[in-house]
């Protein structure tokens, strides 16, 4: 397993972490299967937004006395009303089924308290103007949770979210057919529906601000909709020329800015296995340029940070020197903050090019990669 640091935490995360929803309703037997297999694997980093204490006690069961083993995101108003899954912003109600999720976790602690579903003004407003946000800061301080997280499908209200400076992680929806989906566009609706692929020409400009964001704020991202509801892999549903394979959907995901871990949805041991497999895909493997290239879409120019044009003869590390610098290029002051010190921690900078052109000749996006060099040693003065 690969990992990532989480932001400033101090906890770092597999870059594939697991999924738990669809475990919730199965038997004990094949929970314990797909947990043990992923302590196996390396795999920390585990989703529990299910209100249903069926499932919670079972993987509580499953990971009894291996407890330190994983990093937990527990969401706050998550309910469970009358057996309907539900979202609740009354703090009462808030606050028993955070307390159940302990208990039945058999733990005395979460690592991140999520605050649930913030994908609208109003959500924020309940959330971030109300006692639910007093709540989870009031547990962090406790320690009851380690750090305060939030989900969101919306890349504007995210950017919202990180800005507030209460959150230290979040949890956001990540594929490449989301990110070329307006911002205004409901996402999670827009595969299950008819829809229109004029619209899906480039990355939306502010779902790419919102990676920056995180990144300029080191706030690290935890991904869920990795393969779109299982659309992107289908060849009857994919909104792409051909369908994706689930290798180069997860690593369209990580090399987004600021993402740490992918949450991948298993069910099984053979499933862990399936997605551990992409720490030893070969570059080919991984390759997801053709298929979003094949859109109706005009990338030229622009870096989405896929490494296409690696190996660089002198070791720059061309995708992370272009993301610091689009950083520093939407906020001058992100270079002498967080990013510029993750520049300056890179093997080797912008200065190092030596204009040899063997990045732009692989480049399927015709990036001006030799000139974006020049720039970062001018930006951040090495």
């Amino acid at each position: 397993m690969k990992y990532r640091k989480l932001g400033k935490t101090g906890m770092e995360a597999g870059i594939i972490g697991l999924g738990t929803e669809h475990l919730d309703g199965k038997d004990y037997e094949v929970v314990k299967e797909t947990i043990d297999a992923a302590m196996e694997y390396g795999v920390n980093m585990m989703d529990v937004f299910m209100p249903g204490s069926d499932i919670r006690r079972k993987i509580g069961r499953a990971i009894e006395g291996n407890r330190e083993k994983f990093l937990i995101q527990g969401h706050i108003g998550s309910t469970d009303i009358n057996h309907q899954y539900d979202i609740s912003r009354d703090l009462p109600t808030c606050k028993k089924y955070f307390e159940n999720l302990l208990t039945d976790l058999g733990t005395d602690y979460i690592d991140f308290g999520m605050l649930f579903f913030i994908d609208s003004e109003q959500h924020f407003d309940e959330v971030f103007h109300s006692d639910i946000v007093r709540y989870a800061e009031e547990l962090k301080r406790a320690g009851v949770i380690r750090g305060i997280g939030a989900s969101s499908h919306n890349p504007v209200i995210a950017k919202k979210v990180v800005e507030t400076g209460v959150v230290d992680l979040l949890m956001f929806s990540v594929n490449p057919a989301f990110d070329m989906i307006p911002a205004e566009v409901d996402a999670l609706n827009y595969l299950s529906n008819a829809f229109d692929k004029s619209m899906m020409l480039e990355i939306d400009a502010k779902r790419l601000e919102l990676y920056r964001t995180c990144d300029k704020l080191d706030i690290p991202i935890t991904v869920m909709k990795t393969l779109g509801g299982g659309k992107l892999l289908s060849k009857e549903h994919t909104p792409f020329a051909e369908p994706l394979t689930v290798h180069q959907c997860i690593h369209y995901a990580l090399t987004r800015p600021s993402v740490a871990s992918v949450m991948v949805g298993c069910q099984s041991r053979k499933q862990i296995e399936g997605a551990v497999t992409y720490l030893s895909a070969t570059s080919d493997d991984l390759d997801y340029t053709e298929a979003i290239r094949g859109m109706n879409s005009d990338f030229k120019g622009s870096c989405v940070y896929c490494n296409h044009c690696q190996p660089c003869p002198v070791g720059i590390d061309i995708a992370a020197v272009t993301k610091y610098l689009d950083i520093a290029t939407m906020d001058a002051s992100a270079v002498n903050k967080g990013v510029g010190q993750h520049y300056r921690e890179l093997a080797a900078y912008g200065s190092d090019c030596i204009q040899c052109g063997s990045c732009e000749s692989k480049c399927p996006f015709s990036v001006p990669v030799i000139e974006n060099m020049g720039r970062a040693a001018a930006v951040f003065g090495v």
